[in-house]
C-alpha cells in the first residue's frame, strides 16, 4: 500500500478522535465550563449535525476543488477547528469549534474514499478504503481512550491540543505524499443528491441507520457520567472502560461484516439490532455494579458499531435497484443518517438525562433500537413482496461513517 494511503489514515485516526473523545470528557466538561452534563451532551449533537450538513452540501460545492488541494484545506480547518476548541474561553466558543470540525470531517470521508482508491490499483480500492477506515476503529480503540486520560489529567482543553498536533502531523504527511495529479470523479451535484430521496425504500434505510445508531447514543453520549455516578468509577478509571469499549467495537465491527457478508445484510441487522436492544436493557440494572457494568460495557462495543456493515452494503444494494446512477451519493447520504441518529440521540438522551435521569438513557435506547429492528424487518419484507432474494457473500462492507 503506498505511503500516501497511510497519511490519509492518520487523518482518519485524528478526525475519529476528535469525534468521540468528548463522550469520555463530557462531565469534566460540564464541571469547568459551569453548564450541565445534558448541555455538555450537545457538544457531541453540534458535532454530528456538521458532519450530517457538511458531507453533502461541501462536497457538491467544493466538486471543483483539486483534489490534493481540498484535502490540505480539510485538514487545515479540522486543526484550527480543534486549536478554536482548545483556547475556548467558554462554553459557546466550544460549540462553534465543534461545528467547525464537524464540517471537515463530513467532506473528508467523502472524498477520503475516493483518494485512496485513485492511489492503488483497481483490485486493491476496496482493501485501500478499508485500511483508510483503520484509522477510525484504532481511533475508538487507543485514540478516544488516551484523549480521554489526557483531558482528565491536564484538562480537557490540553485533549483538543493533543489533537491539532496530529492534524498537523496528516497536513505535512498528506503534503508531502498525496500526488497532485489525483483523478476526480465528478461530484454529485446537490440537486442529484435531493433526487435520492425522493426514493421511498432508501429513506427507510436512512430511517433504520438513523434510529439504530441513534437509539446507541442516546445512552452511548452519556456513559462517562453513568460509569462515574451510577457504577462509582473514578474519572481517571473511565479512560480504562473507554479502552475495554474500543477493543471491543473492533472485534464487533469485522464480526458485523462477516456476519453481514453470510447471512445477507438484513438478517445481519436483525440479529445486531435485537442483541443491541437486549444489552442496553440490561444495563439500566448492571450499571450499579462496577464488575457487571464493564462486562456489558464491552458487550455493547460488540454490537455497538457491528450494524455499520451491513447498513453500508444494503444502502449499495438499494442503490443499485432504485437510483443505479447515483449509487455514491446514496452511500454519502446513509453516512449523513448515522449523524444525524448520533444528533438526534444524543440531544434526546440530554433531554432524558433532564427530565428523567441518567438511568432512563439505556432503556429509552433499547426501545428506539427495537424501532430500528422493526424497520428492518419491514424492509426485509418488502424485499420478498418484490421477488428479491436477499444477497449473501457481497464482498466485505466497509467500516464505519
Amino acid at each position: 500500500m503506498p505511503l500516501a494511503l497511510w497519511a490519509l489514515t492518520l487523518s482518519a485516526f485524528a478526525i475519529g478522535t476528535t469525534e468521540f473523545v468528548i463522550v469520555g470528557l463530557i462531565p469534566t466538561i460540564a464541571t469547568s465550563l459551569g453548564v450541565s452534563v445534558p448541555s455538555a451532551g450537545l457538544l457531541v449533537s453540534l458535532y454530528a449535525l456538521g458532519v450530517a450538513v457538511g458531507a453533502p452540501v461541501l462536497t457538491a460545492l467544493t466538486g471543483r476543488v483539486p483534489r490534493k488541494q481540498l484535502l490540505l484545506g480539510l485538514m487545515a480547518l479540522f486543526t484550527i477547528g480543534n486549536l478554536v476548541a482548545w483556547m475556548a474561553p467558554g462554553y459557546e466558543a466550544l460549540m462553534a469549534a465543534r461545528v467547525l470540525t464537524g464540517l471537515a470531517h463530513g467532506v473528508f470521508f467523502s472524498i477520503g474514499s475516493t483518494i485512496a482508491t485513485g492511489l492503488v490499483p483497481k483490485e486493491k480500492a476496496a482493501s485501500a478504503i478499508a485500511l483508510m477506515f483503520t484509522g477510525l476503529t484504532v481511533a475508538l480503540v487507543t485514540g478516544v481512550p488516551l484523549g480521554t486520560f489526557i483531558g482528565q489529567t491536564f484538562g480537557w482543553q490540553s485533549t483538543f491540543l493533543a489533537v491539532s498536533l496530529l492534524g498537523v502531523i496528516a497536513f505535512v504527511g498528506s503534503w508531502i505524499l498525496v500526488p497532485n495529479n489525483i483523478a476526480s470523479s465528478k461530484p454529485a451535484s446537490l440537486l442529484t443528491q435531493a433526487a435520492v430521496l425522493k426514493k421511498p425504500r432508501l429513506l427507510l434505510v436512512y430511517a433504520i441507520t438513523a434510529l439504530g445508531y441513534g437509539g446507541s447514543f442516546i445512552a452511548f453520549t452519556y456513559l462517562a457520567p453513568i460509569l462515574q455516578e451510577i457504577s462509582g468509577f473514578s474519572a481517571s478509571t473511565v479512560s480504562l472502560v473507554m479502552l475495554v469499549y474500543g477493543v471491543s467495537v473492533a472485534f464487533g465491527n469485522i464480526w458485523g461484516g462477516k456476519l453481514a457478508d453470510k447471512r445477507g445484510p438484513i438478517r445481519a441487522l436483525q440479529i445486531v439490532f435485537a442483541m443491541l436492544a437486549v444489552v442496553l436493557f440490561v444495563l439500566t440494572f448492571t450499571a450499579a455494579n462496577p464488575w457487571l457494568a464493564v462486562l456489558t460495557v464491552l458487550a455493547w462495543g460488540a454490537f455497538a458499531f457491528g450494524n455499520v456493515p451491513g447498513l453500508q452494503v444494503y444502502v449499495v444494494q438499494q442503490a443499485e435497484r432504485h437510483a443505479p446512477r447515483a449509487v455514491d451519493v446514496a452511500s454519502g447520504l446513509n453516512i449523513a443518517a448515522f449523524n444525524v441518529g448520533i444528533a438526534l440521540g444524543a440531544w434526546g438522551g440530554g433531554l432524558i438525562v433532564s427530565h428523567l435521569g441518567l438511568m432512563a438513557t439505556p432503556w429509552i435506547g433499547a426501545v428506539v433500537v427495537l424501532g430500528a429492528l422493526g424497520l428492518t424487518s419491514l424492509a426485509g419484507r418488502l424485499d420478498r413482496r418484490d421477488g428479491i432474494a436477499p444477497i449473501v457473500g457481497s464482498g466485505h462492507a466497509v467500516a464505519m461513517h
